[in-house]
C-alpha cells in the first residue's frame, strides 16, 4: 500500500489500514492523511487532569471517557461508486460515550458514538478545532451533545451544548474560581482542577511613557 508521500488521496479503509500500523497519530479529512502535532507541557497538564477529574466524576455512571487514542468518525455513509467520500477521522482530546458505544468495525477504535467531545486549543490547531472540526461534529455525530474548548495560555472555556431546536448554545467560563456543569453526563468540573499545574503566561507590563519630572517634556527622557 502506497504511504501518505506517495499518493494524494486515500479511502478511508486504506486511511485506517496505514493508521493501525503507524507510530505516529494522522487524521483523516475527505481523502487526505494529516500528521497530528507533538503537545505542549501546558496541554498534557491540562489533558491529564480532565482524565483524571472526569473519571472520578463519572465513576459508577453509565458514561466513560476516553482520551487521545480513540478515533472518532464524522462523515456520511458513503455512497455508492464513490471512491473518496467525504469523511473525517479525528482524535479528541477527550471523547465521553455513553452507554453501550458503537463502532465502525471490529477493531472498535473508531467510536461512532460520542455524547461530549473536549478538545484543548494551541496555535496551530485553533481555527480548526474552532471550524471546521466543529462544523463536522455537529453535523454527523447525531449522539454528540456537548463541545468543549480549554485555552491552554489563560484559564478559558467555551462550552457549546446542543439546544432541542438543533442549534448550539455557548456559555464562557473565565475565572479559576468557578466551574461548570455538563448535564448530559451530570458531571461538574472546576477550573482550579482542569488547570491544576498549569502557569499562565504573565502578561506584558504596560509600558506608559512618563516624562520626568522637571524636564521639558520636548526633551524629556521616558522611562
Amino acid at each position: 500500500m502506497a504511504t501518505p508521500q506517495q499518493k494524494l488521496l486515500f479511502t478511508a479503509e486504506e486511511y485506517l489500514a496505514l493508521e493501525r500500523q503507524a507510530d505516529e497519530r494522522h487524521e483523516y479529512i475527505d481523502g487526505h492523511i494529516r500528521a497530528m502535532a507533538g503537545e505542549s507541557l501546558e496541554h498534557g497538564y491540562i489533558s491529564n487532569n480532565l482524565v483524571r477529574e472526569l473519571g472520578l466524576a463519572l465513576k459508577g455512571k453509565p458514561c466513560a471517557a476516553l482520551s487521545k487514542d480513540m478515533k472518532v468518525r464524522s462523515g456520511p455513509e458513503p455512497k455508492p461508486k464513490t471512491r473518496i467520500p467525504k469523511d473525517f477521522f479525528s482524535y479528541p482530546d477527550l471523547v465521553i460515550f455513553c452507554g453501550e458505544p458503537a463502532f465502525h468495525d471490529k477493531f472498535r477504535d473508531v467510536l461512532l458514538t460520542p455524547k461530549a467531545i473536549i478538545e484543548v486549543l494551541s496555535a496551530s490547531t485553533e481555527a480548526f478545532d474552532r471550524g471546521e472540526k466543529f462544523i463536522r461534529y455537529r453535523t454527523y455525530n447525531d449522539t454528540l451533545t456537548d463541545y468543549i474548548l480549554v485555552a491552554q495560555n489563560k484559564p478559558y472555556i467555551e462550552h457549546f451544548t446542543r439546544q432541542s431546536n438543533g442549534t448550539w448554545l455557548m456559555s464562557p467560563v473565565d475565572d479559576l474560581e468557578k466551574s461548570f456543569y455538563i448535564a448530559s453526563i451530570d458531571c461538574q468540573l472546576r477550573l482550579t482542577e482542569i488547570y491544576d499545574r498549569v502557569i499562565f503566561p504573565v502578561a506584558e507590563p504596560d509600558e506608559t511613557l512618563e516624562p520626568n519630572e522637571g524636564t521639558d517634556n520636548t526633551d524629556a527622557n521616558f522611562r
